[in-house]
């Protein structure tokens, strides 16, 4: 009887210490990036339903056995070309008529994680688009080598003529994007709108549904912002120095005091994305107004904060919105400090959040273009979902588009 009872009370044990373990490399698996890879099922196909993505969209928790990251091993010198174009998403739904006749340009900055913009990349890529990629001039020579190799695949992507060796809040953030809006207005070509990216970005929407989006403007520049708040004032009321550095480089705020800003204008404060019509470019340019408020900002605090929206609130700029507040649904970010989401279900950096998987249910319900920031080898699920949910809608798009005719 003893026995029987000792048998039985090492079985519950064993079965309690089970849980526990489980129950353990769970909460790791949710909650911690140092984990595995899962592998939805042949990623050279166009997907079908995923059902652990699917599961993630809905808000339900999945078990994943943890493991090593890996990433995908970087091809040979001459295979790079041909393995990347076999995986840009325009490849798996033919394009449509009405992407074709609204070409787009795009600035894209990026300073490190190649992998995680080699998702944005394929993703976004057209070849009746133009794409201009500003790297960190502070960025190791390999990352800067595997830009090059990859821009050295396509005819109209190219390496910004000017790299700028950004500094977190300072004026290098807005001379990189005029670097790139410098070449493409170069260029001339047709694109209708130039959007700027991170390269820690990615889309919540296909290239039509973008394209759409940008239409209901009609012509008019996206820069969403408003009067600053109290908490920005003093970025342009006082003087700050960048301060470049091998171990942190960083903005400082002197004790001098800013002159008024030119010709009158009134500042405003915003987002640092946009979406600006060729016409706007142009201002930017080449208008006085335009060129000495870019001068009175350079020692600003995060300048392209003020500037995109500052100029598009002027009356008569080209595809100017004087009224216009924070619509545009350019990007959603999950910031520590507000209190619009459910939390990081990754990390913060800077007051950002680095999706994690948890994140999926809330950026599936955003209807932003763009999503900021993913980190591929911290998370890579995330990123593999939303490229899968990409793809889906873009072939049934594609399917309904063959079917009415479009």
């Amino acid at each position: 009887m003893e026995t029987r009872q000792s048998i039985q009370v090492c079985f519950v044990t064993l079965l309690l210490l089970m849980v526990a373990v489980s129950s353990y490399w769970f909460y790791r698996i949710q909650s911690n990036g140092s984990w595995y890879r899962f592998k939805i099922p042949d990623r050279s196909l166009l997907p079908g339903d995923s059902p652990v993505c699917d599961s993630f969209f809905q808000g339900q928790r999945v078990f994943l056995w943890k493991g090593a990251p890996s990433a995908a091993p970087f091809p040979p010198e001459g295979d790079y070309c041909g393995h990347l174009r076999a995986l840009l998403h325009y490849t798996r739904s033919p394009l449509l008529a009405e992407e074709t006749s609204f070409p787009l340009a795009f600035i894209v900055t990026v300073h490190k994680e190649f992998e995680t913009f080699e998702s944005l990349f394929k993703a976004i890529y057209r070849p009746h688009n133009l794409y201009c990629i500003h790297v960190d001039g502070k960025s190791p020579a390999p990352f800067h080598g595997k830009l090059q190799r990859l821009q050295s695949c396509f005819g109209n992507v190219f390496l910004a003529s000017r790299m700028e060796p950004i500094i977190y809040g300072g004026m290098s953030r807005l001379e990189a994007d005029i670097s790139c809006l410098t070449d493409l207005f170069k260029l001339r070509s047709s694109w209708k709108y130039v959007l700027n990216l991170c390269g820690q970005d990615y889309p919540l929407k296909t290239n039509l549904e973008i394209i759409r989006h940008l239409k209901t403007f009609k012509g008019k520049n996206i820069t969403p912002g408003v009067l600053p708040p109290a908490h920005a004032r003093d970025r342009t009321r006082f003087a700050y120095k960048q301060v470049l550095s091998a171990s942190r480089s960083h903005v400082a705020r002197t004790k001098k005091q800013k002159s008024p800003p030119p010709h009158n204008l009134t500042i405003y404060f915003g987002s640092a994305y946009y979406a600006l019509t060729i016409g706007f470019v142009e201002f930017i340019l080449k208008d006085q107004r335009a060129l000495d408020l870019l001068n009175w900002s350079k020692d600003t605090y995060s300048p392209d904060e003020h500037y995109w929206v500052t100029l598009n609130r002027i009356p008569g700029v080209p595809g100017s919105m004087p009224s216009a507040a924070w619509e545009g649904n350019l990007r959603a970010i999950k910031w520590s400090d507000q209190k619009d989401h459910d939390g990081c279900h990754g990390h913060y950096v800077r007051n950002i959040c680095i999706y994690g998987l948890e994140d999926l249910k809330w950026l599936s319900e955003k209807d932003c273009l763009f999503a900021n920031k993913f980190e591929l080898h911290a998370y890579p699920p995330t990123l593999e979902c939303l490229e899968y949910r990409i793809l889906k809608r873009a072939q049934n798009q594609s399917i309904i588009a063959s079917q009415t005719g479009l």
